[in-house]
């Protein structure tokens, strides 16, 4: 297949790398920045750079763009995409999105199938990018009622040949309920932590859990902010259930309430032990 990557920062830059890597399809990119298509066609992970214009040239189109550009992007070039085409995205938001996309390109003939690869680092851009990101990670597919079962099968199986270890089917809205728990409040925990003053003093003082806690606070501010705003409303009552819980903590703390401390740190080891179990038998 002839396969378009929109946007290559680190996610993009990755799908052209590992697809280029581990399969023998066409890779091509699309970019607002020229430096960016050239480094991409120097490593080789790219056969060239090409503009909208060409977009009817292509099999399938993975736009890898913010929430708001990548929806604007599809949106509005749905009537070039080549008939048949299968349109997609890694927007890490999906709920109305989804929905309105898959009936949009019906409409067009074209199919959407919305995505989230479940891979990343800390920093971003082209430069960061890396064609084994993907290897072993989980693949979430936000399939609704009428998106088209072969070109599901179809986005599935290059997800395989990149290497993903497993294909995660939800609902769009139930996608971003839990990945706001998941990903995005960690995110926003991080970066408050930083935060303290005390952060100036840590240098010969920390070990692994301080790095473990601060590690995404190096984020890309405009595409979270993007993130959190597309999903505030499950984003907010996660932080709600944070600050709830860290009251609880707080004030066993501060009236030297051992019982209730001892309580609830048992409680949490429980719940972290039940989830380890859970994850291990998936494994198994």
């Amino acid at each position: 297949m002839k396969i378009l990557v929109v946007g290559l920062g680190l996610i993009g830059g990755s799908y052209c790398k590992a697809i280029t890597s581990y399969t023998k399809h066409e890779v091509y990119g699309l970019d607002n920045n020229s430096d960016v298509i050239e480094a991409a066609k120097k490593c080789g992970c790219i056969k060239g750079g090409v503009s909208v214009s060409h977009l009817h040239n292509f099999d399938i189109v993975i736009t890898c763009l913010h929430p708001v550009p990548a929806y604007k992007f599809m949106r509005e070039n749905m009537s070039e995409f080549k008939k048949g085409a299968i349109l997609s995205d890694v927007c890490g938001i999906k709920g109305q999105m989804s929905v309105n996309l898959t009936d949009l390109a019906e409409n067009m003939g074209v199919h959407y199938v919305g995505t989230h690869p479940m891979a990343g680092k800390e920093h971003f851009g082209f430069k960061f990018s890396d064609g084994s990101l993907f290897i072993g990670a989980n693949f979430i597919v936000t399939p609704v009622e009428n998106t088209n079962k072969n070109a599901l099968l179809t986005v599935e199986t290059l997800a395989k040949e990149m290497g993903f270890g497993k294909i995660v089917e939800s609902t769009p809205f139930d996608h971003d309920s839990i990945i706001a728990y998941t990903s995005q409040l960690a995110h926003v925990v991080s970066s408050a932590y930083v935060k303290s003053p005390t952060m100036q003093k840590e240098l010969g003082f920390s070990a692994g859990s301080f790095k473990d806690m601060t590690r995404i606070a190096t984020l890309n501010e405009s595409m979270w902010t993007s993130l959190f705003l597309a999903n505030k409303e499950c984003l907010v009552f996660e932080i709600d259930e944070l600050i709830k819980h860290l009251s609880e903590y707080r004030d066993a703390i501060e009236h030297n309430n051992s019982e209730v401390l001892e309580k609830l740190l048992k409680d949490g080891r429980i719940l972290k032990e039940e989830n380890i179990r859970k994850r291990t038998v998936e494994k198994e």
